[in-house]
């Protein structure tokens, strides 16, 4: 047997011994939150969770465990999805049309909350690309700083520095229009 069909066969049978559903239950709504901080349109958001996951299992094939965690290996896909979208549509996304549903609470708090949502919005799509991101990746995706640093090819105390500085901004600019 050659050494290219040992290691093909080495990796088909890593790969089959991922828990592909365990790891679709624990990403799903990370991914989907990656692309709701990066797009803001829920709608969106559903379909390019969609149109990784898909791309997920068709190459889980190729996944190989000995270069990167399923996590890191799938963010890298959802990635690639969005700069996709992105090449597609390159006019921003509105959320004025953005439909967010309060359980039980009060007209004020519902108002408050979608005042908030704009505002946050408009507030991360005033940043550079790279730190939306990077924002994205921590806050929507909830992933770690050396995930992210292994997705970005950053250090990860740069990731660390640019996420510190970026959120205090973030905070400077929320409490300069109060």
């Amino acid at each position: 047997m050659s050494i290219l069909s040992r290691a093909m066969e080495e990796s088909d049978h890593e790969a089959q011994a991922i828990d592909w559903e365990a790891a679709y239950l624990e990403y799903l709504p990370r991914v989907y939150n990656f692309f709701r901080y990066r797009l803001g349109e829920r709608s969106i958001a559903e379909d390019l969770t969609a149109a990784t996951f898909e791309k997920v299992w068709k190459a889980r094939g190729r996944y190989r465990k000995d270069l990167s965690s399923v996590g890191t290996w799938l963010f890298s896909i959802a990635r690639n999805v969005a700069i996709g979208h992105f090449r597609k549509h390159r006019q921003p996304i509105s959320l004025e049309a953005l439909e967010l549903h309060s359980e039980k609470d009060a007209v004020e708090k519902d108002v408050q909350k979608r005042s908030d949502f704009a505002r946050l919005h408009h507030l991360l799509s005033c940043l550079p690309a790279r730190e939306r991101e990077l924002i994205a990746l921590k806050y929507g995706a909830e992933l770690t700083n050396r995930t992210i640093a292994q997705l970005t090819h950053l250090s990860e105390s740069n990731v660390g520095t640019i996420l510190y500085r970026v959120v205090g901004r973030l905070r400077a600019q929320w409490e300069e229009g109060d």
